[in-house]
């Protein structure tokens, strides 16, 4: 015969003050881990959505940043020709030179400033990748106008349409403010590829060049030829690729936050044992008389042990609650291959949700365990004296 479950329930609210402190203590562990896992969350994100299968990027030999890579104009006209690159209606090939660099500026967690991501960019760059305008237009080329992602704009406050930026030769004007969908683009600015080029004093090298081809398989063939050409000594990413590998940027994060998540985990499961076995202690009248009535020493240690879920599960919970207004917080990481900051939202979704409460349950589990298994074997008779 089952003990039923409102019988823990009832001895949970009974022993407020003990659930609360035990509760809040998985609730912190696992608030931890949720953290964690949305800030990992929003960075892959933020990089998944960023490139397109069918572009290509084309940096020197060995190059794995746009940043410390050098590629030059006559480099480019040999690029441009190759068989497999998409073209516009007016026959053009889709393929961008581009000028990347960083600049400092003051952010909303760092007066001192963070490096943010410039790049030089043609109109016709800006029209290949997934950008929309949310508010102003877009630079003109030959002026020292910029328009900013909006991540940058969420935390930079110098950057804001209207406002001026220095860097270079110059000020230049924010005109507007871009969005990618959530994507790497929004933690970049974007200006004249030529204006950009001229203030760095790099008229004929720049970065990169960004290709479009016609389909996958064309895509593949392309990455192969250009990589084989002696006279370009290049290395081709595919775009995805290219901003796939930047998530090494949260691999120290993700270490760091496992490593305390893991510390806390052991108290918070040393927390509910304490607990369970101060229940068992305080209630041997109880587990005597339920012995009496005819329960089974299985039947008591399942209800001791699915109290301590229960309890575990209300931290599960209370982590979530805790945590879900981090959700579409926008943060920054620095980058370790673009030294710049990238602008991304947590984001704690369902699945992020429901790890949590499994990985309460798993505390609850391992700290009822030993607490249920001692209420079982109690005997009669000793369970009524201790009483």
């Amino acid at each position: 015969m089952a003990i039923p479950l409102s019988y823990n329930v009832r001895n949970l609210v009974v022993r407020k003050t003990t659930t609360l402190m035990t509760a809040a203590g998985i609730a912190m562990t696992v608030a931890v881990l949720l953290a964690v896992l949305g800030l990992v969350s929003g960075l892959q994100k933020a990089f998944a959505s960023t490139g397109d299968p069918l572009h290509l990027l084309v940096l020197r030999k060995g190059g794995n940043a746009e940043l410390t890579s050098l590629f030059t104009q006559e480099q480019f006209q040999i690029v441009k020709v190759f068989p497999g690159i998409a073209t516009w209606p007016d026959g053009q090939p889709k393929a961008s030179i581009e000028v990347v660099t960083i600049v400092n500026l003051p952010n909303v967690d760092n007066p001192e400033g963070a490096n943010v991501t410039l790049r030089g960019v043609s109109l016709r760059g800006v029209q290949m990748r997934k950008l929309r305008i949310v508010t102003g237009r877009w630079f003109r080329p030959g002026q020292r106008e910029i328009v900013v992602g909006a991540g940058i704009a969420k935390r930079y406050p110098s950057a804001q349409l209207g406002k001026q930026l220095k860097f270079g030769k110059g000020y230049w004007t924010v005109v507007g403010v871009m969005s990618g969908g959530q994507s790497a683009t929004d933690s970049e600015i974007f200006g004249d590829a030529n204006q950009v080029a001229a203030d760095l004093n790099r008229p004929d090298t720049y970065s990169s060049a960004l290709l479009e081809a016609t389909d996958e398989i064309a895509a593949a063939a392309l990455k192969k030829s250009l990589e084989a050409d002696r006279r370009l000594n290049v290395t081709v990413w595919s775009e995805k690729d290219y901003y796939a590998n930047q998530m090494i940027s949260a691999g120290p994060i993700s270490f760091l936050g496992y490593f305390v998540c893991i510390i806390m985990a052991v108290g918070s499961s040393f927390a509910a044992m304490n607990t369970m076995y101060a229940a068992v202690a305080r209630r041997s009248k109880e587990i005597g008389t339920l012995r009496i009535l005819g329960f089974t020493r299985g039947s008591i240690l399942l209800s001791f042990f699915a109290e301590s879920l229960l309890l575990s599960l209300a931290g599960g919970i209370l982590a979530c609650i805790i945590v879900l207004p981090l959700n579409r917080v926008t943060t920054g990481l620095g980058s370790f291959i673009t030294f710049s900051e990238i602008s991304f939202n947590f984001h704690i979704g369902p699945a992020i949700m429901l790890i949590g409460l499994l990985f309460s349950l798993i505390l609850g589990a391992a700290g009822g365990l030993l607490p249920a298994r001692q209420a079982a074997k109690k005997e009669i008779l000793t369970a009524l004296r201790e009483a």
